[in-house]
């Protein structure tokens, strides 16, 4: 059976796992990144290097995904490939927007027969090489089914969420949760230390109650080992997803007053030199 040919754009921390993943079951083009590690990666493991977007469109590709970075990269992307589609083709983009993102991707590709969905996704670069990601997908629903195919590659479980606004809406819904949880998590560790409370029997106590949480886990059992890099996201990615947060929820007061909170947490440690690092790295640094 011939394989689908699918091309990624994006290739980079996150986007090597999903990319390795549909290696098994497809033919795999990949652009030029500029982080070149993963992309080297996924040329010994069978992936195809090209060289610009019309050389990528040039293989008749059955999908085409997006894993970059912000809204302004991805708009300036679809306004460069749009031109040099000329078939029905499939496009799942795996970016996180923000809340006006998909609405004005959506309007670049209604010019052309193009089939434009979206699928954020919720976890760090291990689950995506595992597999094991969860999709949060919106786009036309008979595009649903084809869009499973490929996606299936990399995530356990897709959740349909209607159109490609509500699926960016929910994505950035389900980072509020899991990023001020992320940070009620660096700030409980940092204030036992100032209060010289033992963090090991600690924590032994906040994951037997209300306080457990995924973002506990990821970060306690390496940092209690004294390794601070267990939740694998940036300051300066955090700090873009609360600023799209906090734009989204700018008409509920007390939401909105919470996300920003926060995101002045992480613009300060951005001033301080921190924005490269990951946010779990914080407990050990002033800010």
């Amino acid at each position: 059976m011939n394989k689908s040919k699918v091309g990624f754009i994006g290739a980079g921390y996150m986007g090597y796992g999903m990319a390795k993943n549909l290696l098994n079951q497809n033919d795999l083009y990949v652009i030029a990144h500029q982080n070149r590690d993963p992309i080297d990666k996924l040329i010994k493991e069978g992936a195809v290097e090209v060289n610009s977007y019309n050389d990528l469109i040039n293989h008749n590709l059955d999908c085409l995904m997006l894993c970059v970075t912000n809204t302004p990269i991805a708009l300036s992307i679809a306004e460069k490939i749009t031109p040099l589609i000329d078939n029905e083709l499939l496009i799942i983009d795996l970016t996180t927007h923000d809340k006006n993102g998909t609405s004005k991707m959506k309007s670049i590709f209604n010019n052309k027969n193009i089939k434009y969905t979206v699928n954020p996704v919720m976890g760090g670069p291990v689950q995506s090489e595992e597999g094991i990601l969860g999709g949060i997908w919106g786009g036309d629903s008979n595009d649903f089914e084809e869009s499973k195919k490929y996606l299936l590659s990399f995530c356990k479980n897709i959740f349909n969420f209607g159109t490609v606004e509500k699926a960016a809406q929910a994505k950035l819904l389900s980072n509020f949760l899991s990023l001020l949880t992320t940070t009620t998590v660096i700030e409980f560790f940092r204030s036992a230390k100032q209060l010289d409370i033992d963090i090991n029997l600690l924590c032994e106590v906040a994951k037997l109650g209300s306080g457990n949480s995924g973002a506990l886990g990821r970060i306690a059992d390496k940092a209690l080992q004294g390794d601070y890099k267990g939740y694998v996201f940036s300051v300066n990615n955090t700090l873009k997803d609360l600023t799209y947060i906090n734009d989204l929820l700018k008409d509920s007061s007390n939401a909105e007053q919470l996300s920003r909170i926060a995101m002045n947490f992480y613009d300060s440690a951005k001033d301080k030199g921190y924005g490269n690092h990951l946010v779990s790295e914080l407990i050990e640094k002033e800010y």
